[in-house]
């Protein structure tokens, strides 16, 4: 599933809860009386809070996704989108990783953040060349032994 319909998907979800369930569980708790020991309230409220803060984050991120110009993604080069096969110079193994928005990385998956520390690295890299990068643990040294981008492939 792509991110953009992700988003929307749990968006359209909180959007229902904020508008029709939380308001009947706030009136619902309201009707057992005193409000400042009312736990069910408070925890309404807290979860309406949550709920509203949550909207608002989902939307600015849907907003700056629709914004990606997909023209400024390099077509021989590593960018967003892009499936890189690195060989780890130290280890002497190859890794293959998907340079992905922050919300889509799953590490395990091979699904990197561009702006995770390697895919910072590799960001701009062809074919052939290589790269240094400083993460927590030291320093990698990979080189690129394949690309594919986002042209290439169907999704973002």
């Amino acid at each position: 599933m792509d991110l953009k319909k992700k988003l929307q998907d749990e968006i359209a979800l909180l959007d229902y809860e904020m508008r029709n369930e939380l308001p009947k569980e706030i009136l619902k708790a309201r009707a057992h009386g005193d409000l400042k020991e009312n736990a069910e309230f408070h925890a309404a409220k807290e979860r309406q809070r949550y709920v509203d803060a949550r909207l608002s984050q989902l939307r600015v991120r849907l907003a700056e996704l629709s914004m990606v110009d997909l023209t400024k993604i390099p077509h021989d080069r590593v960018g967003l989108g892009s499936t890189v096969v690195v060989l780890d110079v130290v280890k002497e193994e190859t890794v293959t990783y998907k340079l992905v928005p922050s919300e889509d990385a799953d590490v395990a998956a091979g699904r990197i953040s561009t702006a995770s520390p390697i895919g910072r690295g590799l960001l701009g890299k062809q074919v052939g060349d290589e790269a240094k990068i400083t993460i927590p643990g030291g320093l990698k040294h990979l080189e690129i032994v394949s690309l594919q981008t986002i042209y290439e492939t169907e999704e973002l």
